[in-house]
This record gives structure tokens, sequence and C-alpha cells, in this order.
């Protein structure tokens, strides 16, 4: 992947990619240092929250804590929902990341992600949470920008490019040429729908109530997003309470099932990639036509996920080599670019 456009700075800086289902921390002449759930376990006790876990140790306990912890996702759709717990996980995680405060008197330079479709008001949120929680100085990169420079595709040049992100809680689609978004959409639907929809078939189809975890792992290991001829075999084991009888039971659901289950889910993010194409110049069109689009994000992973939108769309399109680090390290290489960083991003 060349990245040559960018010119490194160094620094004490941070980027961080602050998904609904995992934040990702890039270190200024380092990399990704931090890539965690976005998971906080709160405990109670005699009136007092703590932060009792953040992160993998937090996600571990989510369904099995007692009365007095109970764990937290501060991110909804892309957004933060608690502004508290959600400074309470940046700090964690800057902390973890650069170390003491000591390594960085004055707090770290902090670039951060935000979706395209985000309100003035989540932004002003997602800014103050990184503030709160130890940055000296807070930029704002939009997440498509963002995993377009990840993913490599060619942003400084007189180039149309089109980047789709699935995430957690939003899919965004941008298009990019000249260091600028041309367009940008956001979509409040991504692996965390996904998940959401499975659990409500196994619910619906098999009288089974399982957990998110449960659905997440069905849908890493059977999932697809169109049913194919031997769908109806490739089938996984999923563990739950019965509904009539309380207790536990399992029962096996095939990958037929589960693109069924996902249809609504796929059929919005391909509505709104074809929503962003009728968005583009015709010069930039054809452009798309040669570059094709890129897929970014967890949800990219989903099998056959990039045959529906090529079908759909008529078009070439290719998953990222790293789609899980994509806006990441696009956010990354902003921050180590004053030049790119003052076109690209707001304080």
């Amino acid at each position: 992947m060349n990245f040559s456009l960018f010119g490194a700075s160094g620094g004490d800086g941070l980027a961080i990619d602050l998904g609904t289902a995992n934040t990702l921390v890039y270190m200024a002449g380092q990399g990704i240092v931090i890539d965690e759930p976005s998971v906080v376990a709160i405990e109670a006790v005699d009136g007092i929250r703590r932060v009792f876990a953040v992160g993998r140790d937090a996600k571990i306990l989510t369904g099995k804590t007692s009365e007095s912890i109970r764990t937290y996702r501060p991110l909804t759709d892309g957004v933060i929902n608690d502004l508290e717990i959600a400074e309470a996980m940046i700090a964690h995680f800057i902390e973890k990341a650069a170390g003491p405060q000591s390594r960085m008197s004055r707090g770290p330079e902090i670039v951060i992600c935000v979706p395209s479709a985000a309100t003035p008001v989540e932004r002003r949120a997602i800014r103050a949470a990184a503030m709160n929680a130890g940055g000296r100085e807070v930029w704002l990169v939009e997440e498509p920008l963002a995993a377009a420079i990840g993913a490599g595709l060619p942003v400084s040049q007189p180039v149309g490019s089109m980047v789709v992100d699935i995430g957690g809680g939003t899919t965004e689609v941008g298009i990019t040429s000249m260091k600028a978004l041309t367009y940008g959409t956001s979509a409040r639907v991504g692996g965390d729908k996904m998940d959401e929809a499975i659990t409500s078939y196994v619910r619906r189809k098999h009288n089974l109530v399982i957990g998110e975890g449960t659905a997440e792992r069905v849908k890493q290991q059977v999932g697809s997003a169109v049913a194919e001829s031997e769908s109806d075999h490739i089938m996984g084991a999923v563990r739950g309470r019965d509904v009539s009888s309380g207790c536990p039971s399992e029962v096996g659901v095939s990958q037929a099932e589960i693109a069924e289950a996902l249809r609504e889910t796929v059929d919005h993010i391909v509505e709104t990639v074809m929503a962003a194409l009728e968005h583009a110049t015709p010069e930039i069109a054809a452009d798309v036509i040669d570059q094709g689009i890129t897929m970014t994000g967890g949800g990219s992973l989903l099998r056959n996920i990039d045959k529906v939108l090529a079908d759909e769309t008529g078009l070439q399109v290719r998953i990222a080599e790293a789609p899980l680090t994509s806006v990441a390290l696009g956010a990354g290489r902003v921050l180590e670019d004053a030049e790119f960083k003052g076109a690209l991003c707001t304080a």
C-alpha cells in the first residue's frame, strides 16, 4: 500500500477511529497501537459509579455480570450516547496508548473520525469527549475520507474514487477527488443491525433467544449476503435459551437462513450506495466506472456482499487490503501530514 503522498511528521499525536463496535488508536510514528471493543463496564457501589473495565476486558463481561456491574457501549450508530462513559473510555485508551501524562505533559494532539452525516451537535459531543479525555487539540475528519486514504485510493489526484465503509453502527459512502470529499453520506446500518436481524430471525424461526455475541459469531461463521446453491448445506450451531421451556437449547441454522435474515439490512446498504452514485457528476461517474468501488470496515467481510454490490451497481467492487484498519490508518496519515490535516479536518 503506497502512502508516499504523505509527509510523516512524527510528534506526540494520536488518531482515533471511534467506532460503535471497536475503537482503534493510531500513534504518530508507530502505527496502530490500540484495537479494542468500544465497551465499558461500570460498577455501582453505594450509589457511586466507577469504571470497572474497558475494551476487551469489558466485552467479555457482557451478559455475564452481577447486578452491581453493567456493561455499556457509549456509542450508538457512530455517535456518542453517553458522554461521561465515552470520555472515560477515550481517556483509558489515550493513557494506554501514550503512557502516563508525564510523557505528554500538554496532552496529545488528536485526529478523530466522525460519520459524514453527523449533526453539529453530535460533532461537538465527539470533540468535547476527546478534549475532556485529555486531548490538547482535537481535529475531526469524516470517516469515508479517512477510509479512502487508508485503503490507498488516489485521494490527492483529480480522479474520482468511491469508498463504502461498513462499520458497526453506520455505513459510510464517500466519493473523493483532489483531497476532498465531493460527496458523502451515512446510513445508520451496519454490523450491529446485522446482529440484531440474526437475533430476531432465530427467535422468530427457532423459538430461541440468543445474545449479541452469539449473533456476531453466527454472522462471522456462516453469514452471507446472498443464498447460493450450497447455502442450505452450510450449517452453524446456535446456543441460547428456548422461549417455551426456558431451558438452554441448541439449534442448527443454515447459511441460507442467515442470508434471509440479513436481506433487509443488505438491501439498505445497497440503496445507500446507489443513492450516492446518483449524486456523482458525469466526470466523477466516468472515473468510478474505471476505478470501481472499494469496500472497507468489518461489514465488508460478510461473505458475498461485494458480489451483491457488484451485481446491483454493475461496477467492479474490491475489498481493501486491510478493511478493519483502513479508517484508523487513514486518520493516522492525516495526523502525520500538517497540510493534509489543514485541508481535510475541522478543529
